[in-house]
């Protein structure tokens, strides 16, 4: 795979089912338009109809109305009538609105016109109705006028900040643009481009969901209707037809993608913690009545169940729900007894995803759309049922494949204590021996997956054997895992880095004195901190967005204030103990530090700070700038910043480790 590659990534957004209708978003990076680009699909066993446009220039015709090459839609709903489809549409990297069409196709219809894009659409019991959230700027903030003057961003005025909790990376300013619920009539022959919210600017929510009566609109909101700063989030109950917000559901952590059944119980997912302690727990299923006459019950184990919410909401399957667990690098649907009480993993069934990854489900008709990741490809549709009967209905990762994946094997070592380590392994063509790139994951309550890595896949294919591993502080193995490196960082998770690293290599087909280290991060505060006490096992280092001085990360990171506390601690000379800068004068191997401009997780004094000492110190270093680009440059960044990082990798790599 090579970085302009990227392109042939097609990936599905979450599913829409309904009787025999099946709808998916494909949205793909477009270097030329240095944009994302995409449109809706109908997916059925007969093959695959663009609905709205294609996502890709080879693509199927299109079948309803067609756009200009820099449009996005996403998130389609079905009505429950069967009779409409609302989605979100972009054009021309404009903010996303909320537009309706026939399901027979034909021409859609904007329903809004807000300021700051609409968030996804939500359909009522009655199919007239919506319920979406959407961001309310302040008057004369983010192009909105303030009496007769619409000021530029350079010319707004300056913004009084009393909280901790004011800003968030690839977001940006909260509090002078809180999200706030919408209902609209979707149906009515003019509807209002410009609705009025039902919640006011006191609180920002989220995940809405209908009431089975379709007389409310549940949302998550923060506690107490975020009157101070906090980590937890409750349910609210919000009258469809305006009022004030009722609490419903107080949790035990933060709730998140609710769901109400038919009988009124209500379902969502939250992590339990105290105070802001909300690092490295794991997300379970809870349930509670809508009519709050009892607390909550968690339905799954706290320390083997981690419930991936971003996967949708619970899903009621008869006497089960379906829900998402994160496990060993996997992403598995599986089954929860509705009635059982705290169900450990190994008690929930596995409908699909074993060593795949699951990203997003529906259910309908006893059905279930699911999309789900493998390890050579980006994402496909699959449709089954209860029973784990699936087949695959897409092969939008086909041109991908083509692009010459190379596979990941599995492998597994024993760290230093004798705790067993679980990682990957992608190696290039040819007998080698081969160089090596350790490349260390986010978090680090995160993992590496049984699905493709673009990154793995091009340094590979350059030529590297490529080590990903899930050490200690890493999701999915127990919350023990997860937490044992909770004020211990850079201690046995190194030891596991190093336990999988020494495993490879002892393959033949890798070259022991030829080894680099590298990652984003949490994993470029661990390539800092591996430079620096173990700097004799590679030849070069490089670390990206990387937290390397916890003292000033706890002051200027959107999360330092609680993060910082939590995997550190609040004692200074602890926290410069911890740092990847106060070695810096250790690190003799050559050294990039690789940052993006507005970068509010990882601020940009962290690669400043580092840079500059490793210059005072005398090594080899060069910093690396990506103006305009948040922490996600990786991952969401604009295409052509994703294609030249990449250049730049290999570039780096080819001066400092070559390939023979």
């Amino acid at each position: 795979m090579r970085p302009t590659d990227i392109e042939l990534q097609q990936v599905p957004g979450r599913p829409a089912l309904s009787g025999e209708l099946l709808l998916v978003s494909v949205t793909r990076p477009d270097v030329a338009a240095n944009a994302y680009v995409g449109g809706l699909h109908r997916v059925g066993r007969d093959g695959v109809t663009a609905w709205t446009r294609a996502a890709h220039p080879s693509g199927a015709p299109r079948a309803g109305d067609a756009g200009p090459d820099r449009r996005q839609d996403s998130a389609p709903a079905i009505s429950p009538d069967g009779h409409w489809v609302a989605f979100l549409r972009s054009d021309d990297g404009d903010p996303a609105q909320l537009h309706v069409m026939p399901v027979d196709g034909g021409e859609s219809r904007v329903l809004t016109a807000l300021p700051l894009g609409a968030g996804a659409p939500v359909w009522a019991p009655d199919s007239c109705r919506i319920a979406f959230t959407a961001r309310v700027p302040e008057p004369g903030r983010y192009g909105t006028a303030d009496g007769e003057v619409t000021p530029g961003p350079a010319e707004e005025a300056p913004r009084r900040i009393t909280r901790y909790d004011y800003r968030i990376d690839n977001v940006g300013f909260l509090r002078d643009r809180p999200q706030r619920l919408f209902v609209i009539d979707a149906l009515a022959e003019e509807p209002d481009p410009e609705p009025e919210p039902l919640t006011d600017d006191a609180a920002s929510v989220a995940d809405p969901v209908w009431s089975p009566d379709g007389e409310t609109v549940l949302v998550a909101a923060p506690r107490d209707w975020d009157r101070v700063e906090t980590m937890h989030a409750d349910l609210y109950a919000v009258p469809a037809g305006g009022g004030m917000p009722r609490l419903v559901v107080r949790t035990d952590g933060r709730a998140e993608n609710p769901a109400v059944t038919a009988d009124g119980t209500v379902l969502f997912y939250a992590a339990a913690f105290d105070g802001f302690a909300r690092a490295a727990t794991n997300t379970g299923l809870w349930a509670a009545p809508l009519d709050g006459s009892r607390p909550p019950r968690r339905l799954t184990d706290a320390e083997s169940v981690d419930c991936v919410a971003a996967a949708g909401p619970p899903a009621p399957y008869g006497d089960d729900v379906l829900v998402v667990v994160a496990n060993r690098g996997a992403a598995e649907l599986r089954r929860v007894p509705r009635a059982g009480s705290e169900a450990a993993l190994a008690e929930l069934p596995v409908l699909t995803g074993e060593r795949a990854a699951v990203r997003s489900f529906s259910v309908a008709d006893g059905r279930i759309a699911v999309v789900q990741a493998g390890p050579s490809d980006a994402g496909e549709v699959l449709l089954g049922d209860g029973d784990g009967d699936f087949s695959a209905l897409t092969s939008f990762s086909e041109p991908l494949r083509g692009s010459g994946i190379r596979p990941a094997e599995e492998i597994t070592a024993t760290s230093a204590d004798g705790h067993p380590v679980h990682g990957w392994v992608v190696t290039p063509e040819g007998d080698g021996p081969h160089p090596v790139l350790l490349v260390v994951h986010g978090g680090p309550f995160a993992a590496y997956e049984w699905s493709l890595f673009d990154e793995a896949q091009v340094y590979a294919a350059a030529g590297y054997t490529v080590v990903l591993g899930n050490p200690r502080g890493s999701a999915g193995y127990g919350e023990s895992h997860g937490r044992a490196v909770l004020h211990a960082l850079g201690t046995v998770d190194a030891d596991d880095l190093l336990a999988l690293l020494d495993a490879v290599l002892e393959r033949p087909d890798t070259d022991a004195d030829r080894v680099g280290v590298m990652g984003g991060s949490y994993g470029g505060f661990m390539t800092g901190w591996l430079a620096a006490h173990h700097g004799e096992r590679f030849r070069a280092a490089w670390s990206e967005r990387a937290v390397n001085a916890w003292d000033s990360f706890a002051g200027s990171s959107d999360i330092g204030w609680t993060f910082t506390g939590v995997y550190v601690g609040e004692d200074p000379d602890e926290q410069r103990k911890r740092s990847p800068l106060t070695y810096a004068s250790d690190i003799d191997v050559p050294f990039a530090v690789v940052h993006s401009e507005q970068d509010w997780r990882c601020p940009l004094e962290q690669a400043q700070r580092l840079f500059v000492a490793l210059k005072e110190a005398g090594a080899d270093t060069e910093f690396l700038l990506f103006p305009g680009e948040g922490h996600e440059l990786t991952r969401s960044g604009k295409p052509r910043h994703r294609v030249q990082r990449f250049e730049a990798v290999l570039d780096w790599w080819a001066r400092h480790l070559p390939v023979h």
